[in-house]
């Protein structure tokens, strides 16, 4: 019944973005193939889908499920990339879905505190200021300040589970029957954005979260973090302080008196910048909803659900990177990505230097608005294939983000240049830990972990003498061949893609 019903999703994903003509689109009727023009126009007979592709598209998601408003909330990011009125659309997804009852919210902070706690912890508790995908937000005051409290929507655990068990089997059907795609680890991409997406639903780990951005952003003085409220928070009910201010979703939020925009913008590229090369941690949820604009023109993060790590080899990895770029270093740039194992041994480092060279020059000389990270990161892409470059899951929350974090803060500040913002935090990096502190720094990590590994060495060989041993189990068998109707779903959730690619829908 598990494959039955993620099939049954996928059929209905399918069928939900071709009745609101997302995909199959009635504009490109003549460009498309009898069968598909066929099925477009009979699926547009049931649907009645208005107004813009952006409208439709949004109206599609919302219906289809939190998984996929997820998904458009990071489309709505990217006016550059996929217009900014299908942009501009999409953004509702954000902070503007139905909330539900008062009743429910009260439940919830039964079942998590028991009634008695519940009465007195949380007084005069507002109706719903906010809701979103998976939670809603309610506001409470007490003797020492407002709070935030943020509680779960009811049943959304089971819901999101259905639905990332319909994404993940499709990664699996992809991968099954395309050699191609195995190099792109749709599986493992999926899996990643999965265990991200679930652990958004214990909101003790947000708040975990929360506290640790804060205790970072007291080094580095980017952002307003709120504080945590231990005391009122567990798994399904998290409650921080109260943010005054006005979300950047907000229309003409920007357009205060006196608000220094350039500032703002590269506040948000250099926070992010700094807290994930510096310390190896990041907001991986920067889209405007997440993002509040306070009286004293300070830009405030919330809803910190989802927690990028990114390790010392992926942090240098970024930062010599960007600096490469920024240097038009690109023999330098092809070395990192081969010490790293990105590139395998077998390509050249001359000629994918050369591919990156016509990556990076024609940046430079061009206006501002035209220098955009997430068109680097896309042209990248382009060539793992030509080199073949397999799909780091690590590194897949990192591309999002800045992807993410381009598009906010082009949203502030139109001309905002992201590698112009990078300069000083990539260049303090690079002095620090590559000069004659940052080599004894590396010695001394270098000896700890080797005396570490060979603390472990008698226990790893003891589990390798037993997997020895033991009988391998048989691999499970590929899904090579789905049923129809899992084909139509997966059909029509990859068609999206090509619609979306087209700008246009």
């Amino acid at each position: 019944m598990g494959a039955l019903g993620d099939y049954w999703r996928l059929m209905r994903a399918g069928t939900a973005l071709a009745r609101h003509d997302v995909v199959l689109p009635g504009a490109y009727q003549s460009r498309l193939p009898i069968p598909a023009r066929m099925a477009g126009s009979i699926l547009r007979l049931f649907g009645g889908a208005k107004g813009r592709p952006g409208q439709r598209l949004a109206a599609a998601l919302e219906g289809l499920g939190p998984a996929y408003i997820k998904l458009g909330q990071f489309l709505a990011t990217r006016p550059d990339v996929f217009g900014s009125e299908v942009a501009g659309d999409l953004s509702r997804l954000k902070d503007k879905l139905p909330p539900f009852p008062m009743k429910q919210a009260r439940a919830a902070l039964a079942a998590e505190f028991g009634e008695a706690e519940a009465v007195r912890l949380f007084p005069g508790l507002s109706e719903p200021v906010a809701a979103a995908s998976l939670a809603q937000v309610h506001k409470m005051s007490l003797p020492d300040g407002d709070r935030a409290v943020k509680i779960l929507r009811p049943g959304i655990e089971r819901q999101l589970e259905r639905e990332l068990s319909a994404m993940r089997r499709a990664a699996r059907t992809i991968e099954g029957v395309s050699s191609e795609s195995r190099r792109l680890r749709p599986v493992a991409f999926t899996q990643t954005i999965s265990d991200s997406m679930l652990r958004e639903l214990d909101l003790r780990l947000e708040a975990g979260g929360a506290d640790e951005m804060r205790a970072i952003n007291d080094k580095t003085g980017f952002f307003n973090i709120p504080k945590v409220d231990w005391e009122r928070t567990g798994k399904r009910v998290l409650t921080i302080s109260w943010i005054d201010g006005t979300p950047l979703t907000q229309p003409g939020v920007l357009d205060r008196p006196g608000l220094d925009r350039k500032k703002l913008a590269n506040d948000i590229t250099q926070g992010f910048l700094s807290s994930a090369i510096e310390h190896g941690v990041f907001h991986a949820d920067m889209h405007e909803g997440n993002a509040i604009l306070t009286p004293e023109g300070r830009i405030a993060l919330v809803d910190f659900g989802i927690i990028g790590r990114i390790g010392p080899i992926e942090r240098r990895f970024l930062a010599e990177i960007l600096w490469g770029f920024l240097k038009r270093d690109y023999v330098r740039i092809a070395e990192v990505h081969f010490e790293a194992g990105y590139v395998p041994a077998s390509q050249s480092v001359g000629d994918f230097a050369q591919a990156l060279r016509s990556i990076g020059e024609p940046l430079f000389g061009r206006p501002a608005e035209e220098v955009s990270m997430g068109r680097v990161l896309l042209q990248l892409f382009d060539y793992t294939h030509t080199f073949g470059m397999a799909l780091r899951p690590e590194l897949v929350l990192l591309q999002k983000t800045m992807v993410q974090v381009e598009g906010v803060a082009r949203a502030i500040d139109p001309t905002h240049n992201i590698w112009t913002a990078s300069e000083p935090v990539i260049e303090s990096w690079m002095r620090r830990n590559f000069g004659p502190e940052g080599a004894m720094r590396m010695i001394s990590e270098n000896v700890r972990e080797v005396t570490n590994r060979l603390k472990r060495l008698p226990e790893v060989m003891d589990r390798f003498e037993k997997s020895l041993e033991a009988e391998p189990a048989p691999p499970p068998p590929p899904e090579r061949f789905a049923p129809w109707w899992g084909w139509f779903g997966l059909i029509g959730i990859l068609g999206v893609a090509a619609a979306w690619a087209a700008r246009g829908f």
